[in-house]
């Protein structure tokens, strides 16, 4: 399904083309803004990509003929014919492979400079990525979530807060790999609880976080045990989680904190309950049950908003 906001779209990649907008975007930010590492050929092509992409999917933002915003998603099916999820380089996700077999993962989130002081394009990948949930029946989201830099140190109260305040349950708890750490790189950096609790204030630690990850938070996120330094790609990053059947807890959080949301968005009595129900129910044709949802995401956005039914999905070429 395409969802189209205004001269604004998110749907997943097509064919090739798109594809390598999506890997060009991804050169821009990661590379040129942010130091990651890249190869004479990546740099020839200016797309950044690696053995991951060969089957991954890509949702992305289209404005006009622009890819403004993009993710990458690797689904288990995906994972099973490259023999691993990305994440798996740099975190133990075993307990979660073992909890679902409906599982998928989120990388490389990022959007054009020129775009980032609206938020309407990280929302609309997040409404995008919500449908791909409902529509492949996903029960978790996961993938890591990053600071550009070397040095945990200079992100300790948002990495502190995070490890005595949001991680994820035991039973599908990721940890990271310091093994993997580049030559040199002190595994030690490793740990989160940086500071102890009692200096942790959490107006500075929201201050430390990238908007990214104060996102994931109001969605209802976790996250794993460990920080992991990618030297290569000049960024620290903390392993997120996202329980779908959990998110109507975070929806409920922010619908009471609008002023008038619950009537706005004509949710039925128990609407917490339902919203619930509807995150992991199949697609059935209908769009009607999907209003609500991509209203809130979308917010003052949605009176705009199309919804264009693709089903089947359309394979990329």
């Amino acid at each position: 399904m395409a969802i189209k906001v205004r001269d604004f779209e998110v749907r997943l990649t097509r064919n090739k083309e798109e594809r390598r907008m999506v890997r060009r975007l991804r050169y821009d930010v990661f590379v040129t803004e942010e130091g990651a590492s890249a190869t004479q050929e990546q740099h020839e092509l200016r797309e950044e990509y690696d053995e991951f992409d060969k089957f991954a999917e890509y949702m992305a933002v289209f404005h006009g003929n622009q890819i403004v915003g993009a993710y990458r998603i690797i689904d288990k099916k995906s994972a099973d014919k490259m023999g691993g999820f990305y994440t798996e380089t740099e975190f133990n996700i075993s307990k979660i492979k073992k909890a679902s077999d409906n599982i998928a993962e989120m990388s490389r989130a990022c959007v054009a400079k020129e775009y980032r002081e609206n938020a309407l394009v990280m929302r609309m990948l997040w409404a995008g990525l919500s449908e791909y949930v409902l529509r492949r029946r996903i029960a978790v989201l996961f993938g890591v979530a990053s600071w550009t830099g070397q040095k945990p140190v200079e992100s300790a109260q948002a990495i502190s807060y995070l490890y005595y305040n949001n991680l994820s349950p035991a039973r599908l708890r990721a940890r990271v790999i310091s093994e993997n750490f580049a030559d040199g790189v002190d595994t030690h950096m490793s740990r989160m609880n940086i500071l102890p609790r009692a200096f942790v204030d959490e107006e500075m630690a929201k201050k430390q976080m990238t908007p990214l990850i104060k996102g994931y938070l109001r969605m209802g996120a976790t996250f794993g045990q460990g920080v992991f330094i990618d030297k290569p790609f000049n960024t620290y990053d903390v392993f997120v989680m996202l329980q779908t059947k959990n998110m109507d807890a975070a929806y409920q959080k922010h619908f009471y904190g609008r002023e008038n949301a619950l009537e706005h968005l004509d949710v039925k009595p128990r609407p917490m309950r339902t919203l619930g129900k509807i995150m992991l129910m199949p697609i059935t044709g209908s769009l009607n049950m999907l209003g609500a949802f991509f209203e809130f995401l979308l917010r003052e956005d949605a009176a705009d908003a199309e919804f264009i039914d693709e089903s089947p999905d359309q394979p990329e070429e």
